[in-house]
């Protein structure tokens, strides 16, 4: 049997209608049964090691080669002026070591369509993108221009991102996009022969399942760009990486163990932008979306960047609801539910019951049993019991609408949801809940940080206490930074 691919939540397109689609940042791959098992063990022990050695040579040789040509060359010279003579002379040698790098690995690179040349598109789109495999689009390419983060430089696959003379991307730098559109303008509209931009406008990894919002910063030049797709059509899909799923050496373990897999490039025509395109580059970014999805026969998603960075951010903390963080507010949208409504409900749940079914559920947030509250209901169910435990829904409303402030704050309100008194006093069994809905903490971290918490042994502890607690221990700052999204909790 074939893996399996599936997510936890559905999504919404952009008008609002539901899409049958899969979480985008969701994949899951699983072993099915025995004879798959088997099999991978198998393949680790008569063909991985082969295979990683061929692999490991032909990187090798096409980093020497590489340094080679980048001998005598400064960071400053790369980006200054293109690369011309022998060195440029080297890049088709380096693309044909590349894609039999690929080949050794069992995957095997099609492509379709024809690479239009700079004169015709200096930019090239590409979608989507969903794996670190998606790297072949370079060779395919002929080495054009990436646009990397810097940090992405400091690893030995350097010298081969700067041999295609990339547009760097400071990501923590306020003024890095800024520089980068100006630095892919001056690209794109230069005389000079450059490379052709290569950009992935997505912006993260998805599971392929939809295209996701392009960012604009490729379209800025307002200069005609090629749309180039990227497909996986294998049996198991042991390439996707995303947010929630396998890691980057389980998947390339199970592809390396594959006898076979492939990746289809496709080049479409070149898309030339109106007069409207060229003066609002969001506009032009969405009609290339389009157009490539059309190609792919998927739908169109407003999800972003940030979405990715929110919804990881709930999962590192616990959130209720985490992997479903972006539909979750999009449906507190469309039913209505602001945050003064949140501070009423927050306000009454002492005296309400904790576990609810869909029409209570509804009436407790103040809204019709329709669709979207059903919706709403199913990302919090509870299969076991077919409930919802309606403190769940809370704190991932509070997270949504505190997503810029601390930790902190967003305790202040836990400590009140999970007390079934509402004194703010939390015993063991409700500091576990919230200790591993809010602060990432596993059931064994959590017990040992309530006993440290508790001085007095009073088998309870305030919010207050907890805090003061807190403060003294440097394993529990990242609850007091404003914006955590780059801070991982840490156990004790």
């Amino acid at each position: 049997m074939n893996g399996k691919m599936h997510s936890e939540t559905g999504a919404f397109s952009s008008d609002g209608m539901r899409a049958e689609i899969l979480n985008p940042f969701v994949h899951k791959l699983e072993l099915d049964n025995t004879y798959d098992k088997i099999k991978t063990a198998i393949f680790t022990v008569i063909l991985l090691p082969f295979r990683v050695i061929v692999i490991c040579y032909l990187i090798v040789t096409a980093w020497f080669l590489a340094c080679i040509g980048l001998y005598g060359l400064s960071e400053e010279d790369l980006r200054r002026k293109p690369m011309t003579g022998w060195r440029r002379a080297l890049k088709p040698l380096i693309c044909f070591i590349g894609k039999m790098s690929y080949l050794a690995g069992g995957m095997a690179i099609t492509i379709r369509g024809r690479q239009a040349s700079r004169q015709e598109a200096p930019i090239l789109v590409v979608a989507p993108h969903s794996s670190f495999l998606d790297s072949c689009i370079v060779y395919a390419t002929k080495m054009s221009s990436v646009i990397v983060r810097k940090e992405s430089m400091d690893n030995y696959v350097g010298k081969l991102i700067n041999y295609t003379q990339p547009v760097y991307v400071w990501r923590d730098d306020p003024n890095s996009r800024q520089n980068t559109i100006k630095e892919i303008i001056e690209r794109a509209t230069s005389k000079e022969d450059w490379p052709q931009v290569l950009i992935f406008p997505e912006g993260t990894c998805t599971n392929r399942s939809c295209l996701i919002t392009f960012k604009p910063g490729g379209f800025y030049p307002g200069v005609p760009v090629q749309p180039v797709i990227i497909r996986y059509p294998n049996a198991r899909d042991t390439v996707t990486w995303t947010w929630e799923g396998p890691g980057a050496l389980k998947l390339l373990w199970l592809t390396l163990t594959q006898v076979h897999s492939s990746c289809e490039i496709e080049f479409l025509p070149v898309y030339y932008p109106t007069e409207d395109e060229k003066r609002d580059p969001k506009l032009y970014a969405s009609n290339v979306r389009n157009v490539m999805a059309k190609a792919l026969g998927v739908p169109v998603l407003d999800y972003t960047y940030d979405d990715c960075k929110l919804a990881a951010r709930a999962k590192q903390l616990g959130i209720p609801g985490a992997t479903a963080a972006r539909e979750v507010s999009e449906l507190r949208g469309q039913l209505g539910l602001e945050r003064s409504q949140l501070e009423l409900q927050l306000a009454a749940q002492g005296s309400r019951a904790r576990w609810v079914a869909p029409e209570e559920f509804a009436q407790r947030l103040g809204v019709p049993y329709n669709a979207q509250s059903q919706r709403l209901f199913d990302i919090f169910v509870q299969r076991a019991s077919g409930m919802v435990y309606f403190p769940d829904y809370l704190l991932c409303a509070c997270f949504l609408s505190l997503q810029h402030s601390s930790i902190a704050q967003l305790l202040s309100y836990a400590f009140k949801l999970y007390d079934q008194s509402c004194g703010g006093r939390l015993n063991l069994s409700s500091f576990e809940e919230v200790a591993t809905r809010c602060l990432g903490l596993c059931q064994e971290d959590a017990l040992h940080t309530f006993r440290q918490a508790d001085l007095d042994e009073k088998g309870y502890i305030t919010y207050d206490e907890f805090i003061s607690y807190a403060q003294k221990k440097s394993e529990l700052s990242f609850i007091f930074a404003s914006d955590t999204s780059h801070h991982k909790p840490k156990a004790q």
